[in-house]
């Protein structure tokens, strides 16, 4: 136990400290210099430096992998967004677009991909099939064959193959377009236009026009033909809900749940449903479409759709070849025979031109 002498002596002490002013430390470190230190400094800093060159700063510094990975599971029009952003990434997704929209389509399209397949260009024919399917004579037989549609522009005979196959192609896609852009007027529950027989009003032939003009961009790019696949994914999502909450409407229809929607793809498609190749002939159709879906049959025995095989056009253009071969033939039998003494006429201009 302290003493109280003890205890007077800290009590001066802590005076005595008090007292005497505070003194500011003025110290400071060294820094080493030396040989050694200086390459650990430069070697540091060239690490920090190449680190951040190496680190991505934007979406196209990313690796190729992972880049493609993003891309190919946006739908069309996000990635048709993204191409918005800057010039180099559009640049990149133009480039990369078949690739990139290839597998888009075999991931959420596979179904709509097989129903509406494109038509075949002219610049990829072989020019001898071109002759014969520009052929007059069967341009005439199939204009005179096929009425022209008040909601579907006629194709340009120059530009797309006009087979059998691939003129129902063309009129498939320009359907397509033009339910999707009707989709809000039936949800909406607005009458669609009318176009009177014999009248071609001007917003009509505007419509078609702009209708056309998407099909053709489809025709030449991979992005925009998964755009027009995606757009008609989602007519047919909307027309069956909206076929769903018409309580008097007992037809058979195709089952689809609030997750196959929100999946965004067509795997729902591949399930058993009704026939799916009922072709609007008229925009009153539109009204009772719900799943347009041409180029396949239900196989009851094998639970299945079946799809017609692209070779179909092959096929097509094989009967058009032998069509002309025909034709060619008949033209010949049919020419009549000259006579001897006119013959001789004709052979004796060239006879004398000779000498």
């Amino acid at each position: 136990m302290p003493t109280r002498n003890t205890r007077r002596r800290r009590a001066s002490a802590s005076e005595r400290e008090a007292d005497i002013p505070l003194v500011n430390d003025l110290t400071e470190s060294l820094e080493p210099r030396s040989k050694r230190t200086e390459r650990r400094r430069r070697k540091l800093g060239r690490k920090v430096k190449d680190s951040a060159a190496t680190e991505p700063r934007g979406f196209l510094d990313l690796p190729y992998e992972i880049l493609m990975t993003i891309l190919i599971i946006l739908r069309p029009s996000d990635i048709f967004a993204l191409s918005s952003v800057s010039r180099p990434l559009r640049t990149f997704i133009l480039e990369e677009q078949g690739s990139i929209c290839k597998c888009v389509i075999d991931l959420r399209y596979s179904t709509i991909e097989r129903c509406f397949l494109r038509p075949v260009l002219m610049k990829d024919l072989d020019p001898s099939v071109c002759a014969i399917l520009q052929n007059p004579g069967r341009t005439e037989l199939l204009a005179a064959r096929r009425r022209p549609y008040q909601h579907i522009q006629s194709p340009d005979a120059s530009f797309i193959c006009t087979c059998l196959t691939c003129l129902p192609r063309w009129n498939f896609l320009c359907i397509v377009v033009d339910f999707a852009y009707w989709q809000d007027n039936l949800d909406n529950g607005e009458p669609i236009p009318m176009v009177s027989r014999g009248t071609f009003p001007a917003w009509n032939q505007d419509l078609l026009t702009r209708n056309a003009r998407i099909v053709v961009k489809s025709l030449t790019s991979p992005l925009w033909y998964a755009r027009v696949l995606e757009a008609h994914l989602d007519s047919t999502t909307r027309s069956i809900r909206r076929h769903g909450q018409n309580k008097g409407n007992k037809r058979r229809r195709f089952r689809m749940t609030d997750e196959d929607v929100r999946a965004g793809t067509d795997t729902f498609l591949e399930r058993g449903g009704p026939p799916t190749v009922e072709f609007p002939y008229h925009r009153d159709n539109y009204y009772m479409l719900e799943a347009f879906l041409p180029n396949r049959s239900w196989l009851t025995e094998e639970q299945r759709w079946a799809y017609l095989p692209a070779e179909q056009h092959d096929k097509d253009v094989e009967i058009a070849v032998r069509w002309d071969a025909i034709r060619k033939q008949q033209d010949q039998q049919d020419e009549p025979a000259q006579p001897e003494g006119a013959r001789a006429v004709l052979v004796q201009p060239r006879a004398l031109e000779n000498c």
